[in-house]
């Protein structure tokens, strides 16, 4: 095992730090690095190494924000069922993208939710009267503190259909979907910055894991995908329970702050790769 595989461990510790603080996963963050240092590496090996270290860092993730007791079950088991099927479709379409247009895909992708996340960010914060309609439904969620809880309206069949979307793309692209959920759910759907990101990790240990079981069981990863896998799962465990307990620290503003630099710092580093 080499000294640069090694560095893999440290890696995986801010990256499950960084996306559990932000609830993106860590695929947003770990896609474009590895993509950057194995420039070789195919992109049906990055997006299925990706998933299942996204995987680990999900389920890691969520466990520490139930202890915190910010996570929607109710929410978080529909949205999972609506993009399950198309994170399991995402999986088989990598396999027929060229590498080009893969990074250029990825890197505009980021720069957009960059872009709408920054210029949302202060909106989100701001408090929103009661929704009602058809498909509406009203969620309660307890917070940590004894006494405390977070209450919001959202609709339902637009969260079904934001999902369905999320599940294809961030399978197909390998960054597990928290990276485009979180702001969706925010701005979108009315969650609460908090609970946002806490469901966002629980549904993304739920469809990582079926986009992972579709790499391994079509033997896209192999024994150094594995190895690598291991090594970054060993940091991202650790760190996604570092990160969501930062996420008390941090209002929700800078939370979101801190998610819109990365994306716009990656993405633009990622198009200049992909275009030179």
């Amino acid at each position: 095992m080499s000294s640069l595989e090694l560095l893999l461990i440290p890696l995986g510790f801010l990256v499950g730090t960084y996306g559990t603080l932000v609830g993106a996963g860590g695929g947003s963050i770990l896609v474009p690095v590895l993509l950057l240092s194995y420039p070789r590496l195919s992109p049906t090996h990055l997006t299925s190494l990706s998933l299942l270290v996204v995987f680990f860092n999900a389920a890691s993730g969520s466990v520490a924000y139930a202890r915190l007791r910010r996570i929607d079950y109710l929410s978080g088991l529909i949205f999972a069922a609506a993009a399950l099927p198309w994170s399991i479709a995402g999986a088989f379409a990598v396999a027929v993208i060229p590498q080009r247009t893969f990074d250029i895909l990825l890197a505009l992708l980021l720069l957009a939710l960059a872009g709408y996340t920054w210029w949302a960010a202060e909106r989100a914060m701001a408090i929103r009267p009661a929704i009602r309609g058809h498909a509406v439904i009203t969620r309660t969620v307890a917070g940590e503190e004894r006494g405390s809880a977070y209450r919001y309206s959202y609709n339902l069949r637009h969260g079904i259909a934001f999902s369905v979307l999320i599940g294809f793309i961030s399978s197909l692209l390998g960054i597990g979907g928290g990276v485009v959920h979180v702001p969706i759910m925010i701005r979108l759907l009315h969650f609460p910055v908090h609970v946002a990101i806490a469901t966002s990790q629980f549904v993304l240990a739920i469809t990582s894991a079926s986009g992972s079981a579709v790499h391994l069981g079509r033997g896209d990863l192999d024994s150094t995908d594995l190895v690598h896998a291991l090594l970054l799962a060993i940091g991202v465990i650790p760190g996604a329970q570092v990160g969501a307990r930062l996420a008390q620290q941090f209002r929700g503003t800078g939370i979101v702050r801190l998610l819109t630099v990365a994306l716009a710092v990656l993405g633009l580093r990622l198009l200049y790769a992909g275009i030179r």
